[in-house]
This record gives C-alpha cells, structure tokens and sequence, in this order.
C-alpha cells in the first residue's frame, strides 16, 4: 500500500515538473502572483521561466506606492524603514521613483552613501541610503517638506491623512508604461539653460502633458528670478503644473552647486495616455463644505480612475489651524469625492499651480508665471498615466 502512494506521488511530481518546464501558458499565469523582486530571481531558472517572466514584467504597469508614518525603532526614518521590508513585495519593477519625507525628524546628513561599502542591496536592513532600495538604473527623486499627506499603503480605499507634525513619508514608483514618458530633472543656477529644459521635455514638447515641480532654497538672493526662469516657459503651455517650495532635496546629489544653493527638481510626465487636472483653493475657501465643493470640480476632467494619484500641495499655513482647529479637512474632502483614488502631497512653503484640465489638446485656464506661484492655497491635482 504504502509503495502505491510513494508510486502514485511521484506519477504526479513527474506530471507538475513536465507541465513547469514546458507549458509556458502555465507557468506565466504562475508567475503573475509572484513579487517583482523574486520574479527577477526566478527568470534565472531557465528560458522558458525567463521569457515568461519578461512578459509578465511587460503587463506590470500599474503605479505602486509605499508610505510610512510615526517614529521607527531601527534609528532610521520611518520611510525607509518601510521600503527596507516592503519593495521587495511589490508587482513592478520601479523606472522613477518619487519620495517625500517630513523636514522635522528627517536627517539629510545620513544620506553620503557611508552604508555602500558594508550593505548590499539584497540585505533587508533599515537603511538611509534610499539609492540602495531599488535596482540600479532607477531614478530616485527624494525630497523633505515640512509637512505631508499620504495615504496607507495597505489599501488604495485606505482613508488619506495630513501629517504637519511628526514622522511620516511616502514613495510613489512608477514602471515602464506604454505610450508614457516620466522624465527627471534637476537644475541649479549653474546647469539651467535651453538646452537643459529641452532636453528634460519641459520646452518644445508637443507630447508634455503633466509637469511636477520642487523647488528648494527659493528664498535665497536670486532664487525668485530662477523661479521664474522656469515657470515663464511653462505657463505658456498646455501642460499641467503644479508643485511647491520645499525645504531641501536629498537625491540626486546635488554634485553640481554648493551647500545651500537654490535649484528645483521634477518630473515631466509626456504621452497621449497622460492626463491631469488641478484646481485651487484659494484664501477663500476655508470651511470643510467650500473645499469639497472645491475638489468636486475636478470631476469635471472625467479622469479614470484606473493608475490615478491624488497630489495635495498646500501651504504650512492652512491644514488644521486654517479650519478651525478641525484636523484632516482637505483630505477627507478629496477622499469623499474621489474614494478609490489615493492621494500624497506635502505642506510646503509656497504653492505652485492653478485650476486647469488637460484632456484631448483642452485647456480649462491659462495663466502666466506670476499666476502659478500662490501663498496660503492648495492645489489639488489629479494625475492619471493610463
């Protein structure tokens, strides 16, 4: 009896070994369950695991996001914290990578790579050097603000929340995604010119559809005219900008300008399958019923909500004491209205944005330079990548 089963086991392994080295249709519906990270490992079994494990790669184009909040018992901020135990468990392969992290508890100075020559980028310890989180090659924009907005990266329907105060950060990963171009930039008064902005995508780009700006030291001698520098030429186009001024930028290094000089990173969004909108609150609007009535007219834009994120950008001047000692107002107001998309943002400095739709070449507004900068505002966005 008992050789029967031994028998009539190994009939079966032999069956699923045979069906996992030659059934491709198989092994790659398999495969779609697997983590990017361990599908990356898998492909190096043989060529059939390989070829499938590309395809399944090429349909991973969804936006992922991990975010963090309160204080992290390694010694290293919460966000990195997270993205030590969590990247490794998500469905795509990160191309760009947008991180923001709250100013107050956040130390840039432990960022100088001095874990590269002990820590591989296999090993899941905590670990500040955000570089070392995601495979070579991918472009890394890391950023702290004064305050944040994220929304819990353990469900998409997960209520957003403000955080003015305390520990808290998010990274937004976007993939390889067909018909999208997300291109980094980062400029400093020495590295500005023509030829820079066209190279990013940000000047003479028909396809430009969504442009994010931070912008860091601003206050600095000079820092206005180069604010202007950047934001002249995108006014006069048709693109979606928006963005805000932040406190400093840890990644990319700033190799080119010295400590405390100003500059601005971003990311250029171009392609058919882009569409955004954003809209304003002013001064005026200042009790939780104006700013809802306010987020809804993003539904205007008709924006699915399939790879869409929210982006909040408003000014440390509003969020719970603007309302009333009333916490979570903007937030809660954009979750009502939008319930299944998740939203991110910072409270910055300075606001960047105005109410504008972009859709199939439509316009809702056009503004000028000046018309883009505001002080105690929100913009609210809505960015979809198809």
């Amino acid at each position: 009896m008992g050789e029967n089963l031994n028998s009539s086991g190994s009939v079966q392994d032999s069956k699923a070994a045979y069906v996992l080295s030659n059934v491709a249709e198989v092994v790659e519906r398999i495969l779609t369950f697997v983590p990017t990270k361990s599908l990356l490992q898998i492909a190096s079994v043989c060529r059939l695991w390989r070829n499938c494990a590309r395809r399944v790669l090429r349909t991973q184009q969804d936006l992922g996001w991990v975010s963090a909040c309160g204080p992290c018992s390694s010694g290293v901020h919460a966000l990195f914290s997270a993205l030590s135990e969590d990247v490794k468990n998500v469905f795509l392969l990160p191309k760009t990578v947008l991180a923001l992290v709250d100013s107050e508890t956040f130390n840039g100075q432990g960022l100088c790579h001095r874990h590269s020559a002990k820590r591989s980028r296999h090993s899941t310890d905590p670990v500040e050097d955000i570089s070392l989180l995601f495979p070579k090659g991918c472009d890394i924009m890391g950023i702290s603000s004064p305050g944040i907005v994220l929304t819990p990266h353990s469900s998409r329907c997960a209520p957003p929340m403000e955080y003015q105060e305390g520990e808290a950060g998010f990274a937004i990963m976007f993939p390889n995604i067909d018909g999208v171009q997300v291109k980094p930039f980062h400029f400093c008064k020495k590295t500005i010119s023509v030829t820079a902005m066209k190279e990013a995508g940000l000047i003479d780009n028909p396809e430009l559809r969504v442009v994010l700006l931070f912008f860091y030291e601003a206050y600095k001698s000079g820092g206005a005219r180069f604010l202007n520098q950047i934001l002249g030429p995108l006014a006069e186009t048709k693109a979606l900008i928006a963005g805000g001024l932040v406190e400093s930028v840890f990644s990319p290094p700033k190799h080119c300008c010295s400590q405390g000089a100003y500059g601005v990173v971003g990311l250029t969004l171009s392609g058919s399958k882009v569409q955004g909108a954003s809209v304003l609150l002013d001064q005026d609007v200042s009790t939780p019923q104006s700013a809802e009535v306010t987020i809804r007219r993003l539904k205007a834009a008709k924006i699915p909500e399939k790879n869409t994120i929210g982006l909040m950008f408003a000014c440390l001047g509003r969020g719970q004491n603007y309302y009333n000692n009333q916490s979570n107002v903007e937030a809660d107001a954009f979750r009502k209205v939008f319930p299944s998309t998740p939203l991110f943002g910072l409270f910055g400095n300075g606001e960047i944005g105005c109410d504008r739709i972009i859709k199939d070449d439509y316009t809702l507004c056009d503004t000028d330079s000046d018309g883009l900068q505001h002080e105690y505002t929100t913009v609210m966005t809505l960015v979809h990548v198809g």
